[in-house]
This record gives C-alpha cells, structure tokens and sequence, in this order.
C-alpha cells in the first residue's frame, strides 16, 4: 500500500504577510476611492456654486435690462435713437446697474460735469494712447435712471457746446448696427472695440425687439 505524501503547510509567516499584504491593498484602495469621491464631490459643489452664482448675474442683468427697457423706449422715440442702443450702452458703462456711479448717482452713461454741486468725484478708467488708464473725475448727479437717460437723448440731439451737428452719424443711423458704429465715428467713445461690444449686447439680449 503506498504511502500517502505529506501536505506541505503554507508557513504560518507567510499567511500573515499575505493577510497583511492584503489588508494594504484594501486600505490603500479604498483611501484612494475615498478621496477621489471628496475630490469628486468638491468640484461638483465647486461647478453648482459657479453655476448659481452665474444665474444670479444673469438675473441682475436681465432685471436691470426690464428697468430701464420700457425708458429708454418711450424717450428714445423723440430723439431719433434706438432704445437697444441706449440699453446696450447703459448696460456696459454701469456694469448693468452695479458700478458705483449708478447705484449712487443714477449716471448710467459716464456723464460728466463741472458743476460742484451736482456732481461727485470719483475714479474711472479712459482709453488713452492706446491704453487703459484710471483717472478721477467729477461726474454728473441725476436723481432717477430716467433722467439719465433723457439726458443722454438730448446729448445726441443738441451736440456738444463746440459742435451742434457732434452726433450727425448717430441720429442718420437706420439700425443699430449702423448706429452703433456712428457713436466711435462721432467720437463719442474712446475704446476702439465700443461699437462690437454693443452690438454683442444687443445680439445676446435681444434688445433689438425694444426697437420695434
């Protein structure tokens, strides 16, 4: 009868190296999953932060374009403007309602003023030689956005005190792209990319339909 072989036992050592060896892989993978889920999970909250955040400013601007909209086109119609010029306008130069200059003051458009008493000082940036630069200025006071922007209506249709026919291009302007391109013409911005940036404002926000 042939006797049977001798199992060989794994030595007790190497079990527990294996147990152990095992025991840090799962560790390790799971601190790797965890933090990936941490990591996962901060730039979701990260992405809807943003994304609220967006939404918020969007609603601002779009409050602030349904504020002045009906104003701008009930005062434009006598002053052979287009009231998605004027909105546009007033939406880049007071940063939708939100630089100081129209929260305080009401100035929508930049206008300003020598008069002390009506005005205030503040600081600003102009397009010079071919830069950006911050300088202070004093700046006109309106009590209502509406008086702003009948101000800047009869800025178009009186011209400057050395130059009646200043704004000639603008009122002659059929559209606003037209109309848009005439204010650099006429000279009444400095940033050479005013006119494009208008018009994208007016193709986003569809402020053209304030023209009809």
């Amino acid at each position: 009868m042939a006797k049977r072989r001798k199992k060989r036992s794994v030595p007790v050592v190497i079990k527990v190296f294996l147990i152990l060896f095992g025991l840090i892989i799962a560790f390790a993978a799971f601190r790797y999953y965890r933090r990936y889920a941490i990591q996962t999970e901060q730039i979701r909250q990260e992405q809807l932060q943003k994304q609220k955040e967006q939404e918020e400013i969007m609603r601002k601007r779009k409050a602030f374009i349904k504020e002045i909209g009906p104003i701008a086109k009930e005062v434009d119609k006598s002053y052979d403007l287009l009231p998605s010029i004027t909105i546009a306008q007033a939406c880049l130069e007071s940063n939708y309602g939100q630089s100081d200059l129209s929260k305080k003051y009401n100035n929508l458009f930049g206008v300003k003023s020598a008069n002390p008493n009506t005005s205030a000082v503040l600081t600003t940036k102009e397009y010079v030689k071919g830069k950006w630069i911050e300088v202070k200025a004093r700046f006109q006071i309106y009590d209502s956005y509406e008086a702003s922007i009948r101000a800047h209506a009869r800025l178009f249709q009186n011209g400057t005190t050395w130059n009646k026919k200043q704004y000639q291009h603008v009122l002659a302007s059929k559209d606003y792209k037209e109309q848009a391109h005439a204010l650099v013409k006429d000279g009444y911005a400095t940033d050479p990319d005013y006119a494009d940036k208008l018009i994208n404002l007016i193709n986003q926000y569809h402020l053209d339909n304030y023209d009809k």
